[in-house]
């Protein structure tokens, strides 16, 4: 039945793509018609990949109706549109006039059918038994937030420059996309970054808080044990962030797009389990490290 459900949401998610890309999104002006085979094919595999990621995320929840639609709209419109245009705004300086409101316009609409769509589909509209949940979790001083957050920030930027440069950078079509050079090394490029785009540190770094914020309510209502938890944000992060690369883009080559693709879903994945383990984490007694926990309490209790 599960697998049935995901195939079902797995059409719906495509209908809804499609319908709403065709809608709102013009064609490139200038741009080739993409081979409709590819494209459709491309479609499908991004359809049935996020299914498979949201009807996780789901299905672990302890939530439910319009609290879990609403706050899968949230994080979906995040980590689908959101984050990744943010950084088309900065980078893609070529776009057509009007095609980037239209954009996070499109993703907003998507998002406001998937979400609900998916809480139907995968039965958790009516409230029903999801298990325990930790009252330890997310209880952290003014300072731990602060000293925790700041760990994430770090963590994103080393993950974001050093995999955009191991990754990405050394592929000579992203450096010509871009126009820029390989200065020799990930030091030097590092310097590069700073002296040529200086906007671009400041700018991971509202991004990397960004991140947090949207794996936040998805830690806040997973059920389960800790790592169930990292796992969604590891899925929502890597895949349902990162499949559209796989779409024809008129506005970037094929080759830069899988490049990209690599560079990004390797990273978030990382990054994932990095900030779950990062917020969850507690110094553990002797008895917690026995049974492998992230977490000093015993108590759990059902939070509805």
């Amino acid at each position: 039945m599960i697998a049935l459900r995901v195939v079902a949401l797995a059409v719906l998610y495509f209908v809804c793509f499609s319908g709403v890309s065709a809608a709102l999104l013009p064609p490139a002006p200038g741009a080739p018609a993409p081979d409709p085979a590819a494209a459709g094919a491309a479609l499908l595999a991004v359809s049935a990949l996020n299914a498979a990621a949201i009807a996780y995320v789901v299905r672990h929840s302890r939530w439910h109706g319009w609290r879990l639609a609403a706050t899968m709209f949230v994080v979906l419109y995040g980590v689908i549109t959101v984050m990744p245009q943010i950084e088309t705004a900065f980078f893609i300086t070529r776009l057509p006039a009007g095609i980037l409101p239209r954009l996070f316009l499109a993703g907003a609409v998507v998002a406001a059918l998937v979400a609900p769509l998916a809480v139907w589909v995968m039965g958790r509209w009516k409230e029903g038994d999801r298990g325990a949940w930790d009252a330890t979790r997310l209880q952290l001083s003014p300072t731990g937030w602060v000293a925790r957050l700041a760990i994430i920030v770090v963590a994103y930027l080393w993950l974001y420059f050093t995999f955009g440069y191991y990754v990405a950078w050394k592929s000579e079509a992203v450096r010509a996309y871009y126009g820029g050079v390989d200065p020799g090394s990930y030091l030097a490029q590092i310097r590069s970054v700073l002296r040529d785009t200086p906007m671009l540190v400041p700018l991971q770094v509202v991004r990397a808080l960004l991140w947090a914020a949207i794996a936040l309510p998805v830690i806040r209502m997973t059920t389960g044990a800790w790592w169930k938890a990292g796992l969604a944000v590891s899925l929502l992060f890597c895949v349902v962030m990162n499949t559209q690369l796989l779409l024809p883009n008129p506005y970037m080559p094929a080759e830069v797009r899988m490049r990209h693709l690599v560079e990004t879903a390797s990273s978030n994945f990382v990054f994932g389990w990095a900030v779950v383990t990062t917020l969850l984490w507690r110094r553990r007694s002797a008895r917690d490290a026995s049974r492998g926990t992230l977490t000093d309490r015993h108590t759990v209790f059902i939070d509805r």
